[in-house]
C-alpha cells in the first residue's frame, strides 16, 4: 500500500514540474516572442481582432497549423505561388498588399510570436501592440541647466538691484533738489530740470551708475548669446515629405524602431529608407501627394533628401545603443513625446551640461548584467546610494572625447 503510495506522489510530483517548466517555457517564448512582434509585426498587425494594414492576429494559433504560419512567415510569396487556396484568399483580401518575408526567423522563434498573442488576448490588460520595448524602468531624467550659470544669473541679478537702488537714490536727491529750486523761483519741475540738464550730464554719480548699468545689460546679452551657439532647442525644420509622427508613433503606435533600424542596436537610429516606407504605402494611399513623392524618389533612384533635426558636434561621441538597450532609457527621455509632434522638434538643449546632469542623476540599470556585478558590489561597500553613471566614469572627459 505505502508503495502504490509513494509511487503516485512520486507520479504527481513529477507531473507538477513537467507543468512549472512548460509554464517557465512558454512564458520565455513569449517575452521573446513580444519583443519580436513589437519590433517587426506591430507596423502591420494588431495583437486584437482590430485590422491595420494587415488582420488582426487574435486566434492565429488556431487558424492554421504551425507548419503553415511558419512557411508563411518564411516566404508568402511562395505559398502564394504554390497555389495556396487561404494564401491566395488572404492577398487578395488585403488588395495585394504583399507582407515582408523573414526568412531568418526560426521556428521557435515563430511559436515565441504566437505565445505572446496569445498571451496578450489572455491578459486582462494587454500591452499596446506598438510600445517600446520594456527593457527595465527607464529613468525619468530631466536634466536641468547647469548650476555655474544659475549662480552667474543670480549674482548679476544682486548687482543690478544694487545699481537700481543707487539710481533710485539719486533720483530722489535731484528731485527734491530741483523742487527746492523751483520753489525759491517759482519754475515749474521739468523746466528747472531741463536748464539744470548739462550739470547732471556732468554729475560722476550718475555718469558711473549709466556705465555700470550699460555693461551689465550688455555682458548678460553677450553671455546669453554666447551660451546659446550651438544650442538649437526649438527647431522644427520643415522636410521633402509631410511626415506625421503623431498620426504613425501616435496613432497606429508603429515602434521607432521599424523605420529607425538603428535605434537599440547602432551607433546611430538611422534615417529611414524608401523601402521601408514602401512597405506600408505600396498599399496604402497610393494617391496621396505626399506619398507619390516616395514613388518618384524611387523611380530616380534618389534619396529622400531628410533635413536632420537632432545634431551632436563631431566632438562629442555618442552611442544610441549603449543608451536605448544597455541603459534603458526610453526615446522620449531625450526627444520628448515625439508621438505627440505633428512636425518633430528639437525638445532637449543636448548640451554638454545637461547630458552631465543626466549622468549624474540617472542609475545603472544594472540588473541581469553580470558585467555589473562587481562594480555594484564594491560601490555598496563605500555609499548607500544607488550605482550611478558618473560612479562608472560618466564624468570622464574621454568618455565623449576621446
Amino acid at each position: 500500500m505505502f508503495c502504490k503510495k509513494s509511487t503516485l506522489v512520486t507520479f504527481l510530483f513529477s507531473l507538477a514540474l513537467l507543468f512549472a517548466s512548460a509554464s517557465a517555457s512558454y512564458s520565455q517564448d513569449a517575452a521573446e516572442g513580444e519583443s519580436l512582434f513589437k519590433n517587426n509585426c506591430a507596423a502591420c498587425h494588431n495583437t486584437s481582432d482590430e485590422t491595420l494594414v494587415g488582420p488582426g492576429l487574435k486566434g492565429v494559433s488556431g487558424r492554421r497549423p504551425i507548419e503553415w504560419i511558419v512557411s508563411w512567415v518564411h516566404n508568402p510569396q511562395a505559398m502564394i505561388a504554390s497555389g495556396d487556396k487561404y494564401a491566395n484568399d488572404l492577398y487578395n483580401k488585403f488588395n495585394k498588399a504583399a507582407m515582408t518575408p523573414y526568412p531568418n526567423f526560426s521556428e521557435g522563434q515563430i511559436k515565441g510570436i504566437i505565445a505572446y498573442i496569445d498571451a496578450a488576448n489572455a491578459a486582462p490588460a494587454a500591452p499596446a501592440a506598438g510600445a517600446a520595448p520594456a527593457a527595465g524602468a527607464a529613468p525619468a531624467a530631466a536634466p536641468s541647466s547647469g548650476g555655474m550659470m544659475e549662480i552667474l544669473l543670480v549674482g548679476l541679478l544682486i548687482i543690478m538691484v544694487l545699481v537700481l537702488i543707487a539710481l533710485l537714490s539719486i533720483v530722489n536727491t535731484l528731485g527734491k533738489l530741483s523742487s527746492s529750486e523751483a520753489n525759491e523761483s517759482g519754475k515749474p519741475f521739468f523746466q528747472a530740470l531741463s536748464e539744470n540738464a548739462k550739470s547732471l550730464a556732468a554729475n560722476s554719480a550718475v555718469k558711473t551708475g549709466i556705465i555700470v548699468l550699460a555693461l551689465l545689460l550688455g555682458g548678460k546679452a553677450t553671455i546669453d548669446a554666447a551660451y546659446g551657439v550651438g544650442i538649437h532647442q526649438g527647431y522644427a525644420p520643415e522636410q521633402p515629405i509631410k511626415f506625421s509622427h503623431k498620426l504613425h508613433a501616435g496613432e497606429y503606435q508603429i515602434n521607432c524602431n521599424y523605420c529607425h533600424t538603428g535605434v537599440y542596436e547602432g551607433k546611430g537610429a538611422n534615417v529611414p529608407s524608401a523601402n521601408i516606407c514602401m512597405n506600408c504605402h505600396n498599399a496604402i494611399k497610393r494617391e496621396s501627394p505626399e506619398i507619390q513623392k516616395i514613388y518618384s524618389a524611387l523611380e530616380k533612384n534618389e534619396p529622400i533628401q531628410w533635413v536632420r533635426v537632432h545634431n551632436l558636434p563631431d566632438l562629442a561621441y555618442f552611442n544610441h545603443s549603449q543608451h536605448t538597450n544597455v541603459g534603458a532609457l526610453e526615446c522620449k527621455s531625450c526627444h520628448g513625446d515625439v508621438e505627440k509632434m505633428e512636425v518633430v522638434e528639437q525638445r532637449s538643449s543636448l548640451t554638454m551640461g545637461w547630458c552631465i546632469d543626466c549622468h549624474r542623476q540617472t542609475d545603472v540599470n544594472s540588473k541581469g548584467n553580470a558585467y555589473y556585478d562587481k562594480l555594484v558590489e564594491v560601490h555598496n561597500k563605500d555609499s548607500k546610494t544607488p550605482l550611478k553613471v558618473q560612479n562608472i566614469g560618466g564624468l570622464e572627459c574621454s568618455k565623449c572625447h576621446y
